[in-house]
């Protein structure tokens, strides 16, 4: 074996096991993030409504309910959280009467138990 071949597999050798500290290797392995998902949107995708009007949506078993946020057009929406029975989260607001006019983008943030952040939202028309 000539020196360059040697040098190669040791290099190799040494960043395989620094791999594996970093959870690539199997029962050792960190757990994996599972994200907040959310359902259920209530108005539907691109529906027109009034200002002011309700919405509603489902937030996953995982999500930590006190970390819910909801903005619309960056203005903070104010929300109410009910646990359901299945251990989902019925969240319901109201859109801020300041937006009319245009589309708003409902957006939703939250943090899931396994300390993983999740977000989504959807788009409404606000009419004037």
């Amino acid at each position: 074996m000539n020196k360059f071949t040697l040098l190669g597999l040791f290099l190799l050798l040494f960043s395989v096991n620094d791999s594996w500290a970093y959870g690539g290797g199997g029962a050792g392995g960190t757990k994996s993030c599972e994200k907040p998902k959310f359902s259920d949107f209530s108005p539907a995708e691109n529906a027109e409504v009034a200002p002011g009007s309700a919405f509603s949506f489902t937030a996953s078993k995982n999500t930590y309910p006190a970390t819910i946020k909801v903005t619309v057009k960056g203005q903070a929406a104010a929300i109410k959280t009910d646990k359901k029975n299945d251990g989902t989260f019925s969240v319901k607001g109201s859109l801020p009467a300041a937006v009319k006019g245009d589309f708003a983008r409902i957006a939703i943030t939250a943090d899931a138990q396994s300390n993983c952040k999740g977000s989504s939202g959807w788009l409404v028309k606000v009419s004037e």
